[in-house]
């Protein structure tokens, strides 16, 4: 997935892949996943997507402080 936040470009298929978390299983409507992403130029981002019901019903990214993304790795 690609998107683009504040005029600087994220993309998963670039991107280092640092953690990957899944709840549920695949076709679950509650299960989800959340995907920690290192870009070349060293910044973070979250990739999420779930199913209908779950917290991330939509497919999309966020972008992170290096501080956050230390958090969300804890």
């Amino acid at each position: 997935m690609q998107k683009i936040i504040c005029k600087k470009l994220y993309d998963t298929e670039t991107a280092e892949l640092i953690k990957k978390v899944t709840s549920g299983d695949f076709g679950d409507p509650n299960g989800y996943e959340e995907s920690l992403y290192r870009t070349p130029e060293g910044f973070y981002f979250l990739y999420v997507n779930g199913g209908e019901t779950s917290q991330h019903p939509k497919e999309d990214i966020t972008r992170f402080s290096e501080k956050r993304a230390k958090e969300w790795l804890a």
